[in-house]
């Protein structure tokens, strides 16, 4: 036995150490997270992390990338799919907002979660930004529509409210913005 790891078994091990540090980043908070808490939880060793990630920032990036990146073939399948422009609109921002949103507001550090994300890794966020923008302007067709649509519904989540009010929120606004 060579003790080699296969790309298959890395690719794994990157997403338990993903999926681990994103439940750690969530209940604990990213401060006091540690690589030993995110090991225990992918049932790894500490020294693998290092295998795939060179420290807890950048272990936090790829947790924001693959969440969101996970989203975008269906969204920008349902942007240019069958149904009304509302429709259509409502899915998308079911699958990229509403999804991880809830899962975040969960954990009992989302909203920390939430802070680091903008303050850690600008460059994570604005990426999905730019794909958000790509597809709901598939959607509504002008960029600068699809701009002041994303504009309002980030207004709509400022005061970190339950999924259920995000989701009436949107469904109203969507509405009104579609009419």
């Amino acid at each position: 036995m060579t003790g080699r790891t296969t790309e298959e078994q890395a690719v794994e091990r990157r997403k338990a150490i993903l999926s681990a540090a994103r439940w750690c980043f969530l209940n604990f908070g990213f401060a006091k997270t540690s690589l030993d808490d995110i090991a225990k939880r992918a049932n790894i060793s500490r020294p693998l992390i290092y295998r795939t990630f060179k420290n807890k920032e950048d272990i936090f990036a790829g947790v924001l990338e693959d969440w969101f990146e996970a989203r975008f073939p269906l969204a920008e399948e349902v942007a240019v799919g069958r149904g009304t422009k509302a429709e259509k609109l409502t899915r998308v921002c079911e699958i990229l907002l509403l999804e991880p949103w809830s899962e975040m507001v969960s954990g009992p550090m989302g909203a920390e979660f939430y802070d680091v994300c903008e303050r850690l890794v600008p460059q994570v966020e604005a990426k999905h930004q730019r794909r958000v923008l790509k597809v709901v302007q598939a959607i509504l067709g002008a960029k600068d529509l699809a701009e002041v649509f994303l504009l309002a519904v980030d207004g709509l989540g400022g005061d970190l409210p339950a999924t259920p009010a995000l989701r009436r929120r949107l469904q109203l606004f969507i509405e009104r913005f579609v009419d």
